[in-house]
């Protein structure tokens, strides 16, 4: 998935992700590896990529316009484009509580390019409306948006959000998968005209670009140093 979502990462750009976000932080690293060695990458709370004292830094800083890519991890995503990370059911009686956000909405408004991902491609996770909305996929007439472009990345598939119908599209099938199973494991219609592009193959220097160069930067830079060590497996 990391390095799926590495190929977002363009040069002379500053891509960002949150606290507690291993998978989109391997992600950049590899990304600026393989393509974009100008690239410039924030990772809040690592020790050599956050240059902000408080996350409200972080936060000014994007709407500044200073950002132009920012990865979400989602919990629930609708055909939409809204995410949840706050309740599964009733919002005063929730049968699942969740850790909720730190200004991911904010961001969701004010970065030109949004990265969601899932770890797991289901109909659980994939709904046709999200019990609660953390991040609106749309804005009404009027309000202002940077937002141009929003693309959704699970093991199975791309997802991209067309921003002039507002109706998440399924725009390439991973190899190993087929157009049928991720619209079998998708909770609502993903606007399929024509046939679906595969997903440019993962290849050997980006698996041993992540499980050499990458890893071994992550653990000497105490970048998620225990997850690489433990989850990125040896070349």
């Amino acid at each position: 998935l990391a390095i799926l979502m590495s190929r977002e990462v363009n040069d002379w750009e500053t891509s960002a992700c949150g606290a507690l976000s291993f998978i989109p932080a391997t992600a950049m690293l590899l990304g600026r590896e393989m393509r974009a060695p100008n690239a410039e990458i924030i990772i809040l709370g690592s020790r050599d990529y956050s240059p902000f004292v408080t996350g409200k830094d972080f936060h000014f800083h994007a709407q500044r316009g200073q950002l132009d890519l920012f990865f979400i991890s989602a919990i629930e995503i609708d055909q939409h484009g809204n995410f949840n990370l706050h309740v599964i059911g009733d919002r005063d009686e929730p049968d699942v509580l969740m850790p909720g956000q730190y200004g991911t909405g904010m961001l969701y408004y004010a970065v030109p390019r949004i990265v969601m991902f899932r770890t797991e491609h289901t109909r659980r996770s994939f709904v046709d409306q999200v019990n609660y909305v953390s991040g609106a996929g749309t804005s009404p007439n009027g309000v202002s948006r940077r937002t141009r472009e929003v693309k959704v990345i699970t093991p199975m598939a791309k997802l991209n959000f067309n921003q002039e119908s507002r109706i998440m599209e399924l725009g390439s099938v991973h190899e190993g998968f087929s157009v049928d199973q991720v619209v079998e494991n998708t909770g609502f219609n993903l606007g399929i005209r024509g046939e679906i592009d595969t997903t440019p193959q993962i290849t050997e220097e980006e698996v041993h670009t992540l499980r050499t160069v990458v890893k071994s930067h992550m653990i000497d830079s105490e970048t998620y140093p225990n997850e690489a060590a433990n989850l990125i497996r040896e070349p």
